[in-house]
């Protein structure tokens, strides 16, 4: 879905606008690299690269050195496996995966899109397996509590609103409680670092 222009930008928009063009020229340069192979060879191509994403063995540069050069192939690898795990993350349709494709040739997309099809199971456990590696920790509960600081050894900080925050965290089989108690400018903070971490995860998946 394109996004419809707005006079009066939130903040961050502008940062998202720039990151979709250069998502869109990042497609359109994987495009014309994917069109000098033939579809035959697209689709071995493209499961050597998922083959990759999956932890097995990736396509060789030296395989392929006289038709794309070393920068080409780089921008390559990197575009076609961007691309194939946001289509998993997002859970995107086979309309909005061919729109992506939409300057490829006909034997080429259904070649990319045929690979999706075949692979995307295997995709989807292999990038829960990279998120899950980035902690074994998982949120199970949390409370939280609004308190009033009524005494401080910072005259400011009187009658400054506290959160209070208790997170019960399961890591293996146990299970610990993290308590923390912030003023508004920490929580804005933390609320900022949830927000771009949950971001991350999304692009992982």
């Amino acid at each position: 879905m394109r996004e419809k222009y707005d006079p009066v930008r939130k903040p961050g928009e502008g940062n998202e606008i720039l990151t979709s063009k250069r998502r869109a020229e990042a497609e359109e340069n994987m495009v014309v690299l994917l069109s000098r192979l033939p579809a035959t060879e697209c689709i071995k191509f493209c499961h050597r690269v998922v083959d990759g994403l999956c932890g097995r063995e990736p396509p060789r540069r030296s395989e392929h050195s006289t038709t794309w050069s070393p920068e080409e192939w780089l921008q390559l690898l990197d575009s076609l496996s961007t691309f194939y795990r946001r289509a998993v993350g997002s859970d995107s349709s086979e309309k909005e995966v061919l729109g992506g494709l939409a300057d490829v040739g006909s034997s080429h997309a259904e070649a990319v899109l045929s690979v999706l099809r075949a692979r995307q199971e295997e995709i989807h456990h292999a990038l829960l397996d990279r998120t899950n590696s980035i902690s074994s920790a998982t949120l199970q509960d949390f409370d939280w509590q609004l308190k009033l600081s009524l005494s401080s050894d910072k005259i400011s900080s009187l009658h400054t609103p506290l959160l209070s925050l208790s997170l019960d965290v399961r890591e293996d089989a146990a299970l610990r409680s993290v308590t923390m108690e912030m003023n508004p400018e920490e929580l804005n903070t933390l609320i900022s670092s949830l927000e771009a971490a949950n971001k991350v995860v999304l692009q992982l998946k």
